[in-house]
């Protein structure tokens, strides 16, 4: 064939068109495969009752059906006809595809075979590896069609609907079921097709030998020639790491396994004529006992061969060979690959580890980053396709890696340093380009003895393209594309490598060495981001699920892998890298996949982080408690009965030797491990995994892993919260302002919980240093849920007493009309409860917001003396958004504030629709009225006793002076009316229900009358809009003197008798 014939072959372009569509038809064919393998996602005419003979009988008479004469067992498909080929058309040109796919890919090769193409992987290494893919992909689709059993369902239900649609068949049909036919048997019907092509494949398979053996090197090679490491030779540092076929040193052994593995499998011919042949083959098939066709999908290497080969004369030795080569793999494969494990978990931790140190250095180096990312993958890959598919095995162990994790991290973190230091992979590699590559090309295109016009104007486009880079372009962020100048070379390949070409590429082997190195140099200017996904894709976890989700476990059940857990969750983003443009109905599924594995991980780690953060707590309590003075009991009496103890010389039996406090840290040597040592141990590694990035994509969402552990710890804390105050509702704790803390009341016969322990200003600090602003907002709304829902019951106990709350705010002083009003009131003992609740939460707010200030001034105090200098320019005048947006300000930083704007934004949202304006702010007056005139009731109540050395009440009344100004100041401030008018009313008529108290004659209704008459003050000390004039105004101070004395005078009588006993 002549050279103009090569040149109009377009054999490049036509190998790289057809690889990409080989690829998408084979996905193609996957996901029929995996459709009709699924009962839910089943073709539903392949399921149904009624269709059951039709299909019998399409599947018997298949490719020859006769339509018209069958309408008996037809007839369901007459009836849906139109449904069938709407449904099934997308799966009909899905096998048309491989049909015409199946003609390209024959009419390709056979023009290979007629140019006598020459094929060398380290030469000509894109056409080889491209026609070696092409071969691999074609028997790959060929393998999957015949893997879908209702091939001949789908084809033969199409064409019976369409004849009966339009009256005729498809015009594909009599050709695709005549290929559907052949290839029931497709090893068989594939290795006499490419008998023909024999000497092409396994001159390019026999090319790889070399590069083959040294790829599968064991661990111990590695570590004699010291692989990828940067330090073994000092000097050399800084030389750049070249190679006469760049490309090859990261090629993935995988795919050479596949190439091998089908390229002998097709052309079997050569394995008992060749000897060289016959050495690679059998090396191969003691690598694998699988090799992957796409995805999950596998070939058994070892069965698919021996029987093919076993039905065929003169191949009784190979049988023997393959028996043999899979004895080797089962006995030793395992263990091979685990120290190339063992092995790439050092050499890529000091690899990592130098690039990082000293980035500079991945200019020289990349091919290390690159060749270290190949081995990983490589290692990765056969683990998971050997984990998948190997379930009855004597050496299981050989199959669980529990330090898998490590190797993934490193994979991520080579990657990680590529993208991030790219800038100085592009200023090196142009350089290199530009005053290097340029010149050594110009010089061997000047010494080539021929050179084709075609071919000159090629290679002088290249030194013209190279000698043009500057160093500016990577400095102004310019974006580099040589796709062309690849493409070109592809093509002179091609061309160079036909029998009649003048320029033979194997006769000059320099210009194809300088050549692959110009392609890589140009791949780190343009595609860094394509060799990534080439060499570290871990895409397949997306099909192996179930061995990413054990592999996952284990990591978790390594204390010393914690660290590397990171990556499972990373590794997800690989997941688009699976989707093609000819599948797009598949993008959803692995978008799924890939967000719902990720959140799992995460959620898993958050919910181990924050396991291990309340551990922790729990022990600091054990080690707290031992510190408690009911513990000292033992040693103060044995150091009083010390003589005794000495004359009696040994201990009475039960009375074991306790531990002192402390007794914990002293160790007699390092292995002593506490349980403390390992909760610390867990939880920095943990810490260590969940802060390793701040986020990261899958697909079109942005992750950030510390927010999952905030919102596990919040959720934690938030369980805290509510118990704390449940139990302060529920009377068992208070609130004592004179300890600034929560603290809890005995009970006979309960344990003992220390609420001051939780609740202090330490406490409130450390929540505060634990959540952030931002948590402290999520932990305020939260609180603020709990109010509004508190607030909507009283509105609903107003409305209910709507009528009598009017009188009774008409004529509150009128002690003869009130006697009559009060007794008709429903709930006013709820209204009370229901605002001592909501003070509860308003006083743990305020100590959570004076714990986030302390920190807040501690970690920002150039923001805070603003901040509190913004807010006292606020005055009554001011208006009332410029406020608020103030106070939000303020509030954030935790400063305390006079009107809450969390809690007006609270109330806000539950403004009803049905109501007016005008009716809500009746209901907030007549809410203060409510509250003002069921004061006197606490007086009966035991617990209502103001306790000078707690400074309030056991049963928390105290809070509701906090609840009635801050919800009064937001309810006003949302209705805009004057916050003090209505808290002066609230005082009087207050006033006024509290002297009416003094004339009741039953005793009981009266016992802690003087206590609750202390509210008074309080109610005015707790707000800024009061004073105490105006309390004078309508409670007279003596009254509050004699109060405070009569107060203190039955607290101190009732301590006597106690310090008397």
């Amino acid at each position: 064939m002549s050279l103009t014939s090569a040149y109009q072959h377009k054999l490049a372009e036509k190998l790289t068109i057809l690889n990409d569509r080989g690829q998408g038809v084979l996905i193609r064919m996957y996901n029929i495969k995996k459709t009709c393998s699924d009962p839910k996602s089943k073709p539903p005419f392949l399921l149904e009752k009624s269709m059951e003979p039709s299909l019998k009988y399409i599947n018997k008479k298949f490719p020859n059906i006769d339509v018209r004469s069958s309408t008996q067992h037809l007839g369901p498909v007459h009836r849906e006809k139109s449904e069938i080929i709407r449904f099934l058309i997308n799966y009909y040109q899905s096998f048309v595809d491989v049909m015409e796919f199946r003609d390209h890919v024959y009419e390709l090769l056979n023009t290979i075979d007629a140019c006598q193409c020459h094929f060398d992987i380290n030469l000509n290494f894109d056409f080889t590896r491209s026609y070696l893919d092409l071969i691999v992909t074609y028997t790959s689709v060929i393998l999957l069609l015949s893997r879908i059993e209702d091939r001949r369902v789908l084809i033969g239900m199409y064409n019976c609907a369409h004849e009966m649609l339009h009256g005729h068949s498809d015009p594909s049909f009599a050709r695709l079921g005549q290929m559907v036919l052949e290839y029931d048997h497709p090893l068989k019907k594939l290795t006499e097709e490419f008998g023909p092509h024999t000497k092409a494949v396994s001159e390019a398979l026999l090319s790889l030998h070399f590069l083959f053996v040294r790829r599968t090197q064991g661990a111990e090679q590695w570590r004699s020639a010291q692989l990828l490491s940067l330090i073994s030779s000092p000097p050399a540092m800084i030389n750049p790491a070249n190679s006469d076929t760049m490309a090859c040193e990261y090629l993935s052994v995988e795919v050479m396994e596949r190439w091998i593995i089908i390229g002998f499998l097709l052309c079997n011919g050569c394995l008992n004529s060749n000897n060289q042949c016959q050495k690679l083959w059998k090396l191969c098939l003691q690598g694998s006992l699988y090799i992957t066709l796409i995805r999950e999908d596998v070939l058994q290497v070892h069965k698919v061969t021996e029987d093919l080969f076993s039905s065929w004369k003169g191949y009784g030795k190979r049988v023997a060979d393959i028996k043999e080569s899979k004895e080797h793999v089962i006995a030793n494969s395992g263990q091979f690959h685990c120290q190339r494990r063992q092995f790439l978990r050092m050499a890529v931790k000091e690899l990592e580890t130098v690039l990082t140190d000293e980035p500079g250095l991945l200019g020289p180096k990349a091919l290390y980053a690159f060749m270290a990312l190949s081995f990983i993958r490589d290692e990765v890959t056969w683990l998971v396709r050997h984990t998948e598919n190997v379930t009855k095995t004597k050496t299981p162990e050989d199959y669980v890696d529990s330090s898998i994790a490590e190797l993934l991290f490193l994979l991520e973190e080579i990657r990680a340093l590529v993208r991030r230091h790219i800038k100085v992979i592009q200023q090196y590699h142009l350089q290199y380009l530009a005053r290097f590559d340029a010149l050594v090309l110009s010089d061997i295109i000047q010494n080539l003895s021929v050179c084709p016009e075609e071919e000159s104007i090629i290679m002088s486009s290249f030194v013209s393209t190279l000698s043009n880079l500057n160093l500016k372009q990577v400095d102004s962020g310019e974006k580099f594309e040589f796709s062309g100048l690849r493409l070109d070379w592809f093509r002179l390949q091609a061309y160079t490598s036909v029998a009649k070409a003048p320029l033979h590429l194997h006769e000059n082997p320099d210009l194809a060495k300088v050549m692959n190195l110009i392609v890589f140099h140009s791949r780190m200017l343009d595609s860094v981001e394509t060799i990534l996904v080439e060499t570290s894709d871990l895409s397949t976890f997306c099909f192996h699920l179930r061995t990413f989700e054990k592999m996952f476990a284990v990591t978790l059940e390594e204390p010393t892998m914690l660290r590397y857990a990171i990556a499972f969750p990373l590794i997800c983003a690989h997941f688009v890298h699976c989707t093609h443009e000819m599948c797009p109905e598949e993008y959803p599924h692995l978008k799924n996949h890939g967000l719902h594995h990720c959140n799992s991980f995460l959620e898993e780690l958050a919910k181990q982080t924050s396991n291990c953060v309340l551990e922790l707590c729990a022990e600091q309590r054990n080690l707290s408690e031992q510190l408690l003075p009911k513990h000292c009991a033992t040693t103060i009496s044995k150091a009083k009965n010390k003589k005794i103890m000495k004359q009696r010389q040994t201990p009475r039996k039960g009375e074991p030797e306790r531990d002192k406090p402390g007794a914990e840290s002293h160790r007699k040597n390092r292995s002593v491990v506490t349980n403390m040592d390992k909760l610390h141990l867990n939880l920095t590694e943990l810490a260590l995994t969940m802060n390793h990035v701040h986020s990261f994509s899958v697909f079109e969402h942005t992750i950030f892993p510390s927010e999952y552990l905030s919102s596990h710890l919040e959720a934690r804390l938030n369980r805290y919260l509510e118990s704390l105050l449940r139990q302060a509702s529920g009377g068992t704790i208070i609130l004592s302002p004179a300890m600034q803390a929560f603290i809890s009341l005995p009970r006979e016969g309960e344990q003992n919980f220390s609420a001051e322990e939780f609740s202090d200003i330490s406490e409130m600090r450390a929540l505060a240093e634990l959540l952030g602003p931002y948590g402290m907002k999520f932990l305020s709304e939260n609180l603020m849920w709990h109010v509004t829902s508190q607030i909507m019951e009283l509105k609903k106990l107003v409305v209910e007493n709507m009528d009598v709350l009017v009188q009774i705010r008409s004529n509150f002083s009128k002690a003869d009309l009130m006697a009559s009003l009060l007794p008709q009131l429903i709930g006013a003992d709820n209204v009370l409860k229901r605002m001592t609740i909501i003070g509860v939460i308003l006083s743990f707010r305020a100590m959570a917001q004076e714990g986030l200030r302390e920190v807040f001034s501690s970690h920002c105090p150039f923001l805070m003396g603003p901040i509190e200098c913004l807010k006292e320019f606020v005055t009554p005048d001011t208006d009332i958004k410029v406020t608020l947006s103030i106070f939000e300000l303020a509030s954030a930083a935790g400063v305390g504030c006079d009107i809450d704007p969390a809690l007006v934004a609270a109330i806000a949202n539950l403004k009803a629709d049905t109501s007016s304006p005008e009716e809500e702010y009746k209901v907030a007056c007549l809410l203060l009225i409510f509250l003002a005139v069921s004061l006197p009731l606490l007086a009966a109540d035991p617990s209502s006793f103001y306790s000078i050395e707690k400074d309030g009440y056991n049963n928390n009344i105290h809070c509701l002076t906090k609840a009635i100004i801050q919800v009064s100041a937001a309810l006003f401030t949302l209705y805009n009316k004057n916050i003090e008018t209505h808290l002066k009313e609230f005082l009087v008529v207050a006033s006024v229900s509290l002297l009416q108290l003094g004339q009741e004659t039953d005793k009981l209704k009266t016992r802690n009358r003087e206590s609750i008459s202390l509210l008074m003050r309080l109610v005015v000390e707790e707000s800024s809009f009061l004073t105490l004039d105006m309390l004078e105004s309508c409670f007279p101070y003596v009254l509050l003197r004699n109060a405070y004395r009569e107060v203190s005078r039955t607290f101190h009588l009732n301590r006597v008798p106690t310090s008397t006993h």
